[in-house]
């Protein structure tokens, strides 16, 4: 079953995310409704979704790494680097860190996004009715 995150440009209320997750971290067979994630602004969106960070959710959920480590070498890049674009995604809830021992295992939980860009904002659209 394909798990879909919603994202969307708006204010940056994560409570529904982090329920959603909570229910999926309770193992329980309850499918959450329409998990989204609001990214602040479209600058933010195209820090957070820029194409490394695209590349190493796609390698996650491909490849279900065991650590960050072994995540580096699957994207062939310097551990570091990618420690610090997986610290980001975390931070926005985009994946999960997992304690195993030493090491963290990245875990993404949804296989699929689904992103609701406007290209207009609904402020400025009022303004030039104002005017």
């Amino acid at each position: 079953m394909t798990q879909t995150l919603y994202v969307t440009i708006g204010s940056p209320d994560r409570s529904g995310l982090e329920d959603c997750l909570k229910v999926i971290d309770s193992s329980e067979d309850v499918t959450p409704h329409n998990p989204t994630l609001a990214i602040e602004d479209l600058e933010t969106f195209g820090r957070v979704f820029r194409s490394t960070n695209l590349e190493l959710l796609e390698a996650i959920v491909e490849h279900d790494p065991a650590s960050i480590r072994e995540l580096a070498r699957l994207v062939d890049r310097n551990p570091p680097e990618v420690l610090g674009n997986v610290n980001e995604l975390a931070d926005y809830g985009l994946l999960k860190l997992e304690e195993d021992g030493q090491a963290k295992r990245p875990v993404v939980w949804y296989d699929e996004i689904d992103v609701d860009l406007p290209l207009t904002s609904t402020g400025a659209q009022r303004d030039r009715a104002n005017a």
